[in-house]
């Protein structure tokens, strides 16, 4: 069966084709979720649970052929792969688990993460209950999760860029996309997310070039220049 992901491995991977502009001319975004409490997880975790999330709105049963989801789905895949992070705790974080999507948790020393992915549509139809939260003056510092465990993929974050968290929440989602599709996963790993600056940072850079990690260049829309690379998600060491 064909996955969803399948336009992500021709552009990203085999540079069969250009990113396409929207279809039909709709803007659209997957919106994710980050719970946020007070006080809220760590930033590591935060964004592994980002990663995970936004795949598997992707790689769930629904988003597949005949399911539910996969007009949805198919139909941004196909386009540019924008995502908006919000920020929601309470009321509003258990109200936003009664819209599609999935939520993925990650266990750290602070209590777990949560991030939600939902059903990606159009930027100008987006629930209320959706359109109500908010991102901005939201940060989380950098912490120090310490070297990533064996055998598990890792998404290396451009630490030298300082994103903001909704930022680099939205950059990881799209890395572990690509890393999928790259290597035709169909069930979504435990993602680690670790920073890299300076000298590791250009060997990720020329790794990328060998075929040794994929890499996420940002378009432009928000913080960073066009065609900067903002993560690059590399296998299991």
């Amino acid at each position: 069966m064909t996955s969803v992901l399948e336009p992500l491995a021709a552009r990203y991977v085999r540079r069969d084709t250009d990113i396409p502009p929207e279809p039909d001319g709709v803007v659209r975004a997957m919106p994710v979720v980050l719970r946020l409490d007070r006080p809220p997880a760590p930033r590591t975790p935060v964004l592994e649970a980002a990663a995970g999330a936004a795949l598997a709105v992707c790689l769930d049963p629904r988003a597949e052929p005949g399911g539910e989801w996969h007009d949805a789905v198919a139909t941004w895949v196909a386009g540019r792969i924008r995502k908006i992070a919000r920020r929601a705790r309470g009321a509003h974080w258990a109200a936003v688990q009664e819209l599609p999507g999935v939520t993925c948790v990650v266990d750290s020393p602070d209590g777990p993460a949560e991030a939600r992915a939902l059903l990606p549509g159009p930027v100008d139809e987006v629930p209320k209950v959706v359109s109500r939260l908010q991102i901005g003056g939201t940060e989380l510092p950098s912490d120090e999760p310490g070297p990533p465990p064996p055998g598990v993929p890792v998404i290396w974050v451009n630490a030298d860029l300082e994103m903001t968290v909704g930022k680099a929440a939205a950059q990881v989602g799209h890395a572990s996309m690509l890393y999928a599709a790259a290597r035709g996963l169909t069930a979504v790993p435990s993602f680690a997310v670790r920073e890299a600056r300076g000298d590791r940072w250009a060997r990720l850079c020329d790794g990328v070039k060998g075929g040794a990690g994929v890499a996420v260049r940002d378009a432009g829309f928000t913080e960073v220049a066009p065609g900067t690379i903002t993560c690059i998600a590399t296998p299991p060491s």
